[in-house]
């Protein structure tokens, strides 16, 4: 499997490139520097990863969310105007986090639910600007997706704020 820096890199030397590396590779693994297989669906101890072997699977811009605790620019994630039926998933490790009947549009810049999939996030306070917020992050990984505040719609009136290059979307 590509890791998504592969995958920018060879997108960006052209198609021909991409299809003979994309032939080149298995379709279900990533070698990892120290001989580990990691994919998305293996016991891959993902809490566990250095941050070398993270650089390794995600962007620049998915790394900086995710295990540096950073903000995407609002607006520019294409999930915001996503209405796709299917499931939201870690961009980190591909945990379902979302189902698309939780998302809405909250006109805050970043796509928005009312409530996650059980189990699926873990909650810590976050004082980093001067005020109290609630941060959550994905319960496998730990790997950052946005802050939690209680001005959301019925059923919860909870409003979860994502980073949209923290996620991935499985259609269903």
């Amino acid at each position: 499997m590509l890791t998504r820096r592969e995958l920018s890199y060879r997108l960006s030397m052209g198609a021909g490139a991409l299809a003979l590396a994309a032939c080149s590779q298995t379709a279900s693994t990533a070698e990892a520097s120290e001989g580990k297989t990691m994919t998305k669906t293996s016991n891959t101890d993902w809490a566990n990863l250095s941050e070398r072997e993270w650089q390794e699977q995600l962007t620049d811009a998915e790394f900086r969310v995710l295990r540096k605790e950073g903000t995407e620019r609002p607006g520019s994630s294409p999930f915001n105007d996503n209405k796709k039926v299917g499931t939201y998933v870690c961009a980190g490790c591909a945990l379902p986090l979302f189902k698309s009947e939780s998302k809405y549009e909250s006109g805050t810049g970043w796509p928005s639910f009312f409530t996650p999939i059980e189990g699926a996030v873990d909650t810590k306070s976050d004082r980093k600007l001067f005020m109290a917020r609630t941060e959550y992050h994905c319960s496998r990984c730990g790997g950052h997706q946005g802050h939690v505040f209680k001005d959301g719609p019925k059923p919860t009136g909870l409003r979860y704020c994502n980073n949209g290059v923290a996620l991935d979307f499985v259609e269903t």
